[in-house]
């Protein structure tokens, strides 16, 4: 939606949560409506992201503060999409994961065929690829 149709809505039901503030700027939430097109979404993530103060933040922490400022539509998926292009943060942060647990050793049978398993094998499809 264009910021147009928001202004449209000051002083209704709908634009509740809508106000100009100072300067003439358009807030939702005490927060600046940024318009819609690259230039200023691209620069507001790439100071958000580069800085000397924030120093490549991850998806989440990079969003809640950028949050506190600034408002648009799709906001989540633009941050999430701009980190996951970020090669500093692709090659440094690691997976927030927990390691595997114990191996658990295997009983020795007593006599052949008497444990049987089963290695299950199959093809993934996935744009194109092959996986086995």
């Amino acid at each position: 939606m264009e910021l147009q149709q928001f202004v449209g809505w000051l002083g209704t039901d709908k634009g509740i949560d809508y106000h100009i503030g100072a300067y003439d700027i358009l807030r939702f939430k005490g927060r600046v409506c940024v318009p819609k097109g690259p230039l200023f979404r691209r620069q507001i993530l790439k100071e958000g992201h580069h800085s000397r103060l924030s120093i490549h933040l991850g998806m989440t922490k990079m969003y809640k503060d950028l949050k506190e400022s600034f408002w648009w539509n799709g906001m989540t998926t633009d941050v999430t999409d701009f980190v996951a292009q970020c090669l500093v943060c692709q090659k440094a942060k690691i997976e927030h994961q927990r390691p595997g647990g114990t191996l658990q050793r295997l009983d020795v049978p007593k006599w052949k065929w008497d444990n049987i398993s089963m290695d299950v094998v199959s093809i993934y499809r996935d744009r194109q690829r092959v996986m086995i």
